[in-house]
């Protein structure tokens, strides 16, 4: 079979790593490469220079479009300048004409955009006033959002949009809307969120779930301690608050929370978790030790308060025959079956939570068949059927 030429867009890729949509991109482009196929990728230079560097026999192009700021810099910064930031980026011409120059040299099969801040939106219009098939994926909500969460200022769903925001939102999908031939996301309720937005009418929609290594074998579990895991960011919309209300609610000596990550809301959350010894905050981890926290772990709990798309600590769980017990909201639904490998409760339900979490206490044994469904569920993603998958989607599009 021929091999094709890739370039994958990503606003951030390793080692400066962000978040899932930036590990996805770097595990998929090293999976591509492994099988012959030649690829490259664009992403914003974590300096104010430009340069290009090998990385695991991928060309990595870091460009330095000019603006405020660079991509990197964009935490905490104030609103009025991120304001300035995101204005700028929707019209960077020249983001345009370097990203236009590298396809040109690169003459790529595909461009693959997936998140695409500080590349500017002109990302799309770059590869399609080349000719170039578009295949683009939706990690999060940043075609209609410029949060990229549907969250307003104070952390809860926006369902109303400032006028900015919708001045915004309109001009951006002026840019972008018929420009990829592809539109994938890990979900199907973020799929339906670009529908109802109206963008992307004339692309194919495909629902692409998040991959995961499937050669792990089940994990036998021990129920002495019974050990709670949270995963993610120590943000009001993840929910962490509701969880540690709802355990500190539960009086039994053999439960232990672990809280992993980091964020804006940590000191306000060790202040809650204050005077109960059995939660445990461990920081940011990742690989081995994450790894190790999920094999241990007796369930992991997800709390969101927001349209969590396909979040990749459901898929690492359940690779590790953990149950999640999460929201149901968003993606969510699609990944945890109520029942089946963990259970669903109302956003934001500090009761329906503790309730949950009681009853396993009382009664362990409940795990046993839903650890069993967990790794059974996990086997779905595998990163090789994911692949297999998108070259499919790629040399249709030749």
């Amino acid at each position: 079979m021929i091999n094709m030429r890739v370039c994958f867009i990503s606003r951030f890729y390793k080692p400066f790593v962000r978040g899932g949509a930036e590990i996805y991109v770097g595990t998929i482009a090293e999976k591509f490469s492994e099988k012959g196929h030649e690829v490259f990728v664009i992403t914003p230079s974590p300096s104010n220079q430009s340069y290009t560097e090998k990385i695991n026999n991928i060309m990595v192009y870091r460009i330095s479009p000019i603006n405020i700021y660079n991509a990197y810099e964009s935490i905490n910064k104030p609103l009025l300048l991120r304001m300035f930031y995101h204005s700028f980026d929707l019209f960077n011409l020249h983001a345009y004409l370097l990203i236009r120059s590298i396809l040109q040299d690169e003459n790529p099969d595909i461009v693959h955009i997936n998140n695409y801040k500080g590349l500017s939106p002109l990302a799309f219009k770059a590869a399609k006033d080349l000719k170039i098939p578009v295949v683009f994926t939706a990690h999060d909500y940043s075609t209609i959002c410029i949060r990229a969460n549907l969250l307003n200022g104070k952390g809860e769903i926006c369902e109303n949009p400032r006028i900015p925001c919708k001045l915004y939102n309109r001009i951006q999908k002026h840019i972008i809307d018929d420009k990829p031939d592809i539109v994938t996301a890990p979900s199907g309720f973020v799929i339906k969120q670009l529908e109802k937005a109206g963008l992307f009418n004339d692309a194919r929609k495909i629902v692409l779930p998040n991959p995961v290594e499937t050669g792990t074998q089940p994990v036998e579990k021990s129920y002495d301690t019974l050990d709670i895991l949270f995963v993610g960011s120590l943000s009001r919309h993840k929910g962490p608050d509701i969880l540690i209300r709802a355990f500190k609610e539960l009086e039994n000596d053999n439960l232990k929370l672990h809280i992993l990550g980091k964020g804006p809301d940590e000191d306000e959350l060790r202040k809650l978790a204050e005077g109960d010894n059995r939660i445990i905050f461990h920081g940011f981890l990742s690989g081995d030790e994450l790894m190790d926290m999920y094999q241990r772990a007796n369930m992991t709990v997800l709390p969101s308060i927001w349209y969590d798309n396909s979040p990749m600590v459901i898929y690492e769980s359940l690779m590790n025959s953990t149950p999640v017990i999460a929201s149901r909201i968003g993606g969510i639904p699609e990944l945890v079956r109520d029942g089946y490998n963990g259970f669903l409760f109302e956003p934001g339900s500090v009761v329906e939570l503790s309730r949950i979490l009681k009853k396993i206490s009382e009664d362990p044994s409940i795990l046993k068949g839903l650890e069993r469904n967990a790794y059974e569920s996990s086997q779905k993603y595998s990163i090789e059927d994911h692949v297999k998958r998108l070259e499919e989607i790629y040399r249709g599009l030749l």
